[in-house]
């Protein structure tokens, strides 16, 4: 045996776990899902071929509105969680007393097991007892109790808060390490050309964050245009579907209703939608290498 071709098998050889893993895990299902879209799969016994029409049931202007608002969802939350992170991280790469203990604290809402944290923001929200309503009243900002998961307006952005709190110690610590690894050489020279801190941060720190910055929000997005815990588990879509994104909507559909199809349907245009995302992603990553490297 050649030492090229032994060198072949043994390089198939270690890619198998990772071949395995796609084509096992990640493969198959998604093909199962997009067939399974085209049928009328549900509890019953037999399950027939319908074509198309689980996918023109889900092409009304209900299903519209829930379109709009995981866009409107996600794009608030990626912006605020990208824009307090950054502020943060700035913050905490600052050389200030006591920089280790801040970094220790922004770890709480990462750390804590997520339903654990969505509880006890679904009890500040409470209108009876909860925390946020009671200060408000207090400070004399409202004249009753407040039930902010109860009204449609509310509750939306009640969930965009809890996400953010969530998400923002990811952010914070990724765009952290980013400035990190930027190259001291190039502060100090600045520096010693007389440039301010802010000249500094805007004409060295910040062109040198855009492609972390560019994945971090990508890898946001992805992670919050998916985000089914944090609804759920306040509101549960409510009131009167507010609140309810796609992926509430492919769960109420796939696993409340028992209509395996039309929630595959469902299931495979958030697929396309965040494919999307990944190719203009990946468009975008290229440009900037391929304008770095010229």
């Amino acid at each position: 045996m050649s030492v090229r071709r032994s060198t072949i098998i043994f390089a198939w050889v270690l890619l198998l776990p990772a071949v395995f893993y796609v084509t096992v895990i990640v493969a198959y299902p998604l093909v199962d899902t997009f067939v399974l879209s085209f049928t009328d799969a549900s509890l019953k016994k037999t399950t027939k071929w319908v074509g198309t029409a689980n996918y023109d049931k889900i092409f009304n202007a209900t299903f519209a509105e829930v379109i709009l608002r995981t866009f409107v969802w996600t794009a608030f939350s990626v912006t605020i969680k990208m824009i307090i992170g950054t502020f943060g991280a700035v913050m905490l790469n600052a050389a200030v007393p006591g920089r280790a203990l801040f970094r220790v604290l922004t770890m709480p809402p990462w750390i804590v097991p997520m339903a654990i944290g969505i509880f006890m923001w679904g009890w500040m929200y409470n209108g009876q007892f909860g925390m946020i309503s009671g200060m408000l009243q207090n400070w004399g900002l409202v004249d009753g109790p407040v039930a902010f998961l109860a009204h449609g307006s509310t509750a939306f952005w009640a969930t965009i808060v809890t996400d953010v709190w969530i998400g923002v110690p990811l952010v914070t610590l990724y765009m952290l390490a980013s400035m990190q690894a930027i190259p001291q050489d190039l502060y100090e020279a600045a520096w010693t050309d007389g440039a301010g801190r802010f000249y500094r941060f805007r004409r060295i720190t910040l062109p040198l964050l855009v492609p972390s910055m560019i994945t971090m929000s990508m890898l946001s997005l992805i992670a919050t245009f998916n985000s089914f815990d944090i609804i759920w588990i306040l509101t549960q879509g409510g009131p009167n579907g507010d609140t309810t994104t796609m992926i509430i909507d492919t769960y109420r559909t796939a696993i409340g209703s028992k209509k395996y199809g039309e929630g595959a349907a469902r299931a495979v245009l958030i697929c396309i939608f965040l494919s999307i995302f990944c190719i203009a992603y990946f468009r975008v990553t290229h440009r900037l290498a391929t304008g770095e490297s010229r």
